[in-house]
Order: structure tokens, then sequence, then C-alpha cells
């Protein structure tokens, strides 16, 4: 009788070969003054348009990029120059700024505040839809519709 508990064949039935190392290809050969590139230059993926966007902290309400100082959203009424809004802001930084000349902490962070320091928070968002607004594709193909009928 077998000194195992499942006589089914496994890995201790034989034994292992050694690994052998990967066999090391050499490079084609190129032609003497062959580019590396095409003619026309590294090929370039087709990319989505881009833009740069402030939104509110708070509510995620697009804004216009340049901040006044007594500036509020128009959706949350939250004030826009203010630390939550700033880029330096980080909850994790020492008084709650990664900006290195501030010497005391401003609260609340949600305040308007008048600190040099502020700049607003941008980020870049990918253009996904078209430029144009999607009520007038809805209306155009809504009259092509109803022209069927007439």
């Amino acid at each position: 009788m077998s000194d195992r508990k499942y006589r089914q064949r496994g890995y201790q039935d034989e034994p292992r070969e050694p690994r052998r190392e990967p066999q090391k290809r050499e490079p084609a050969p190129r032609a003497p003054g062959r580019p590396l590139q095409d003619e026309r230059g590294p090929k370039t993926p087709n990319l989505m348009a881009s833009h740069e966007v402030f939104r509110c902290a708070r509510c995620g309400n697009r804004l216009a990029i340049p901040v006044a100082i007594d500036a509020r959203c128009s959706r949350c009424g939250v004030d826009l120059h203010s630390c939550i809004q700033c880029v330096s802001f980080d909850t994790s930084a020492r008084f709650e700024c990664s900006h290195p000349g501030l010497t005391a902490r401003v609260a609340p962070k949600d305040a308007r505040n008048a600190c040099g320091f502020f700049s607003a928070r941008t980020t870049v968002e990918r253009q996904t839809s078209s430029p144009t607004s999607g009520s007038s594709t809805t209306t155009s193909a809504r009259q092509a519709f109803d022209d069927l009928f007439k």
C-alpha cells in the first residue's frame, strides 16, 4: 500500500528535471543607416481632447478659473477663496497645507481667507462628448422622426 493519503498521480511520482535557462536571442541585424522609426516619426496615439477645469470642492460645480477673494459657489454657496479649494490643501501635511511658507494654521478650512499662497485647484479632464450640446442632436433626431409621418 502507498504511504500517501490519496492515490493520485502528482509531483512526487517522478524526479524533477532542473529548470533550463531561457535561450538568449540576439537582436535581428539591422541594415546600416536604417532609422529606428518611420520617416514620418513615431506613431502617436489618438488621444481625446482635454481641458483644465476648476470645480467646487463641495458640490463639483464647474467654475471660472480666476477666483476673486469674495467669490462664492453659485450652487452650494461655499466660499471659493478658501483652503479646501486650494492646490496646497493636504489633510496629511502640517497645518493641513503643503506650502512650505505657511507658519500658522488657518481655520476653518472652508471659510474665506486672505492667504497669499492661494491658487485654485484645477484638474485636467478629458473631453468625452462632442463640443456641440446634446439637446440640438436630440431635437434634430426627433424632428427627423416626426418628418417620417407627415
